[in-house]
């Protein structure tokens, strides 16, 4: 299986304690309010700078908030490209297939992991919630062309994280040990419907 390397988005030179700082007060202010709940300005004032510095540094409050969660890979871009760019009747199996690449690679795992275990303990609701649906998910359902994109995500995202939690997290077998393939065999079925099948109601 090939691993999922996408380039890295350059992020512009500047100093480190006021880069530090600033991702500091972003990691803070989402975790407290979520991410509708923060402001660039915000942000801004807690770390001691001006709104235009977190602006420079980091661009749009999406890149910001995916910056604080310190990712190894931007899931916008690694998303949109596995699902967007082909056949929407194939997207899950796309999708599946992308998320355990990025997932069994050795040198994204313990930065994904931390993730989540952060969006699982008291208090980081908001970060999957209001952070990660709406800023990486929702969009990319939007750019599929599927309709109601916001109930089908957040129904896709429920299976996804089910997977990522007994695969790497609790280690539940067969689901560790089990092959790409198999898994994508498995859960492909499942995703596509929730991107493109009927919907209750």
């Amino acid at each position: 299986m090939t691993s999922v390397r996408p380039g890295r988005r350059g992020r512009r030179p500047g100093s480190p304690d006021t880069r530090a700082a600033i991702l500091a007060a972003a990691r803070e202010r989402f975790a407290e309010v979520g991410y509708a709940g923060t402001t660039i300005r915000a942000v801004a004032a807690a770390a001691g700078v001006d709104g235009a510095l977190v602006h420079h540094y980091y661009g749009s409050k999406d890149d910001l908030f995916l910056a604080a969660l310190e990712l190894p890979v931007d899931p916008r871009e690694v998303l949109a490209e596995a699902v967007v760019s082909g056949d929407r009747d194939d997207a899950g199996e796309r999708l599946v297939r992308t998320f355990l690449a990025v997932w069994d690679d050795p040198d994204n795992q313990p930065a994904l992991i931390a993730l989540v275990r952060r969006v699982l303990e008291p208090g980081g609701e908001p970060l999957l919630r209001d952070g990660f649906l709406p800023v990486v998910l929702v969009p990319i359902g939007e750019r599929l062309g599927i309709d109601r994109p916001e109930l089908r995500m957040p129904l896709l995202a429920s299976q996804v994280l089910g997977l990522i939690t007994l695969r790497y997290l609790v280690v539940v077998e067969p689901l560790a040990s089990m092959d790409a393939d198999a898994l994508v065999a498995a859960y492909a079925p499942v995703v596509q419907r929730y991107l493109t099948g009927p919907l209750p109601g």
